[in-house]
C-alpha cells in the first residue's frame, strides 16, 4: 500500500524519479511509480489516481507540464510537481507547474528537484506520523552538523 504515488509524464524523467525515491526509501516510506502522461494516457492517469491509496502524489513532467494540474483536478490530496528540464531550461514546465488556476494548488520545488520533492512529501506525511516525523527531525538536525 503506498503513501506516496510518482507519477511521470516520460521514460526520461527517470532520473529525476530517482532522486525521489532515493529520499523516500531513506525514510522507509512506501511508494510506486508509474508512467502515464496527461496527453497520451489521460484515461491511465484517471485510474492511477482514482485507485490510488496514496496520500501524497508526486508529479513530474516537462514542457507543458500538465501532469500535476491534471492529477490536483482530480484528488484533494496534496500534488507535488517537479518541474522537468525538457526545453526552455525548464522555464515553460516551471511556470505551467507553478501558475495554477484558483481552487486547483500544485505545490512546486525546483526545476529537476526530484529530491526536493521527495523531503516535501515526507514532510507532508509527517504531520501524522510520529515515527516519521522523529526520523525528519533527525534528518533536519544531520544537516546542520
Amino acid at each position: 500500500m503506498e503513501r506516496v504515488l510518482i507519477l511521470s509524464g516520460s521514460e526520461s524523467d527517470k532520473p529525476i524519479v530517482d532522486k525521489i525515491t532515493q529520499v523516500l526509501s531513506a525514510f522507509g516510506v512506501e511508494y510506486r511509480y508509474e508512467v502515464a502522461s496527461a496527453h497520451r494516457n489521460p484515461a491511465k492517469v484517471d485510474q492511477l489516481v482514482a485507485s490510488s491509496t496514496a496520500d501524497v502524489f508526486i508529479a513530474v513532467a516537462g514542457m507543458s507540464a500538465a501532469l500535476p494540474g491534471v492529477i490536483a483536478a482530480r484528488t484533494t490530496k496534496p500534488v507535488i510537481g517537479v518541474p522537468v528540464n525538457a526545453a526552455l531550461d525548464g522555464l515553460d514546465a516551471l511556470l505551467a507547474t507553478a501558475q495554477m488556476p484558483p481552487n486547483v494548488p500544485v505545490a512546486c520545488v525546483g526545476i529537476d528537484n526530484g529530491k526536493n520533492a521527495g523531503v516535501l512529501a515526507v514532510q507532508i506525511l509527517a504531520l501524522k506520523d510520529s515515527v516519521l516525523a522523529q526520523k525528519l527531525h533527525e534528518f533536519k538536525e544531520s544537516l546542520k552538523k
